[in-house]
């Protein structure tokens, strides 16, 4: 079975101390959802945060100033982006560097035979057939260990992504009016225009026109 998600790293929120975060995960990776804890969700907007952010002070203060500064910010940059894993085989392709999940729409462009960048260096890379992708981890990883992604399964599998990101959009909606009331529908606004949740997948495509 395939399982696609939209994940962050959580490199950014390690003491973090603007507001309450949940402890990280082992593999740093938090799978965004309408599930999350109020403290998954405290993680998540402090990656958000600090990642289009160069202050780094620990003053609670500094909290508002930093949710406003991720409002001016041209392009919403997020650590992380698409966790794909094949439950039978075990093999787990993780977001590549400098991917982002701000484009995490990309791989609907396979739909459409087009090629797929996963990030620099060591990242995930594709080879395209015409039913079905096989994506490897990364560069070095032995030939047998691949995942093969039906083609007419990515629509699903990216709905359902597109279906998280929707339910944690809600969360971080409840967060903001708790810890940035004034800024909340604002903040919501961005995060759903810098991460291109709102726009349903069958309608578009990030830099489509239409």
């Amino acid at each position: 079975m395939l399982i696609m998600d939209a994940v962050l790293e959580t490199y950014d929120a390690v003491d973090f101390a603007l507001w309450p975060t949940a402890a990280p995960s082992a593999d740093r990776l938090l799978v965004l959802s309408g599930h999350l804890s109020p403290l998954e969700v405290g993680t998540a907007m402090a990656v958000l945060t600090s990642y289009n952010s160069d202050d780094r002070a620990s003053d609670p203060e500094v909290g508002i100033r930093r949710i406003e500064e991720l409002l001016d910010v041209d392009l919403v940059i997020a650590p992380g982006g698409i966790l794909l894993q094949d439950t039978a085989t075990g093999v787990v392709i993780e977001p590549g560097c400098c991917f982002g999940l701000e484009n995490w729409r990309d791989w609907l462009g396979l739909l459409h035979g087009e090629e797929l960048w996963l990030g620099h260096d060591t990242a995930a890379h594709i080879e395209q057939q015409e039913t079905l992708v096989r994506v490897w981890p990364e560069t070095d990883t032995p030939a047998e260990r691949f995942i093969e992604l039906p083609v007419a399964e990515l629509p699903d599998l990216l709905q359902t992504v597109h279906n998280k990101l929707n339910g944690f959009l809600a969360l971080a909606e409840q967060w903001a009016s708790r810890y940035a009331p004034a800024s909340a529908p604002a903040l919501i606004a961005k995060l759903d225009e810098g991460l291109h949740i709102g726009t349903p997948l069958d309608n578009s495509r990030v830099g489509d026109p239409s």
